[in-house]
């Protein structure tokens, strides 16, 4: 059963897409997605080897919603400063086609994380292939090649949302950054309080939970503008080991400016 921030998360989901006035294609992907028992199992279960077995942070439905709106957000974004994504460009597709694979992607690309952290990107991605296909068979009925062509852009973004793997198009380039912006003190929250005793790697728990706020909205130089709001100092760790790097490994990384705001600090331009 979804909880009440995950039906908060769908519904901001859905009207951010709606907002778009698409032909509705993106939205109903959205929704078969939201709506897919399957999904939310393995969902679940993610999160679960996660936080409860390797002590690591959210990595289930709350993240993957919140990964799946910054990507709508920013695909908006993108859309309303006139940049063509790479379906796009290369003549493949609408930009609506390159929302769905974008979506798809988000919903989908921490799936992996029930089997382990190491390479869960990997996972993810054969694990989401007959959900991405049995999802999109609905939406492009009939459609082999548009079927195909978003298929393999989501598992684009899957494979390549660490940034450890060289991506090349716009869409996955947004997957990548959409997930490094989810970094607020509640992804955190959950495994600070189940650890008993100190281990390595708590610096990035630390330096979440001073993360009050990830804004993504129009900028001033670039189509969108990040800024990361916190409590503390001790937050630009995250921002500069994870948010930058994963920025910095984005096609999509031109058109993003990336903003640090400690309370009572003048705000830090990365980007």
């Amino acid at each position: 059963m979804r909880s009440q921030k995950e039906i908060a998360l769908d519904a901001k989901i859905l009207e951010t897409l709606a907002d778009m006035a698409l032909s509705g294609r993106a939205a109903a992907a959205a929704k078969l997605i939201i709506e897919d028992e399957e999904v939310q199992a393995v969902q679940e279960y993610a999160n679960t080897v996660s936080i409860m077995r390797l002590r690591y942070n959210d990595h289930g439905p709350v993240h993957m919603r919140t990964v799946a709106l910054n990507a709508a957000v920013m695909m908006a974004l993108l859309r309303s400063a006139g940049i063509k994504t790479s379906l796009e460009q290369e003549e493949c597709g609408l930009f609506e086609d390159s929302l769905i694979a974008v979506m798809t992607a988000a919903f989908l690309h921490d799936i992996g994380m029930s089997v382990g952290r190491q390479d869960h990107e990997l996972h993810s991605a054969y694990m989401a292939y007959p959900i991405i296909d049995k999802i999109l068979r609905q939406v492009y009925s009939g459609n082999i090649q548009k079927l195909a062509t978003a298929r393999s852009l989501a598992l684009e973004g899957i494979s390549g949302h660490m940034g450890n793997r060289v991506i090349h198009s716009l869409e996955a380039g947004i997957v990548l950054i959409a997930d490094g912006c989810d970094m607020t003190k509640g992804r955190a929250r959950i495994p600070m309080a189940i650890a008993s005793v100190p281990k390595v790697g708590d610096i990035h728990q630390y330096s979440a939970n001073s993360i009050e706020e990830v804004r993504l909205s129009k900028g001033a130089d670039h189509p969108v503008r990040i800024e990361v709001l916190m409590s503390s100092e001790v937050g630009l760790f995250q921002v500069e080991e994870v948010l930058l790097g994963k920025i910095g490994a984005s096609p999509a990384k031109t058109y993003v400016e990336l903003y640090a705001l400690v309370h009572g600090r003048e705000p830090k331009r990365y980007l």
